[in-house]
């Protein structure tokens, strides 16, 4: 039987809480990781630095050039892609797909559950921003139909692109 309570799960980001000072206490990686329960390994504490540092949501290729330059041995794609999944699983990052179909990953503030909001895809450049309103109600299914998701895409142009597109 299909629960008739739907519950949207929204993942998106929000650059005003992507600083490298978050609103709860400043641990280091290693200790996220381990109050998460996942081993400490040099490779999962250089990307979680990088998501924690990074001012907005990066790309696999992005995190792939920081750390080819970041003075440390280059990591392969497929050690990064398996860090990426594993602190997405872990609840230390959050990945969603840009406007264009390119997964972005941003550090996640552990212990809080993002979700129940609308968000913002911006056409130019790619980012997401959260939206500060409730999405819409979920609709009423017919008989013998089950939600499994709900998925609010709000598209256009943010402010910095706005601008840059008024001066061309």
């Amino acid at each position: 039987m299909c629960n008739k309570v739907a519950s949207a799960i929204l993942l998106c980001f929000n650059p005003a809480t992507m600083k490298s000072a978050p609103s709860s206490p400043v641990l280091p990686p290693e200790d996220l990781l381990r109050n998460a329960g996942v081993r400490v390994t040099p490779a999962r504490v250089r990307v979680l630095g990088l998501l924690r540092s990074a001012p907005s949501p990066v790309t696999h290729a992005e995190l792939d050039a920081a750390l080819g330059g970041d003075g440390l041995p280059a990591m392969d794609r497929v050690t990064l892609y398996r860090v990426l999944d594993d602190l997405v699983a872990a609840g230390l990052a959050l990945k969603a797909a840009d406007g264009r179909g390119i997964y972005r990953f941003a550090a996640a503030e552990p212990g809080v559950r993002h979700e129940g909001h609308a968000h913002f895809r911006c056409t130019g450049c790619g980012r997401m921003f959260c939206l500060d309103a409730p999405p819409p109600p979920v609709p009423t299914l017919p008989a013998g139909f089950c939600l499994e998701r709900v998925i609010l895409d709000v598209s256009g142009t943010c402010a910095n692109c706005s601008v840059v597109g008024a001066r061309a």
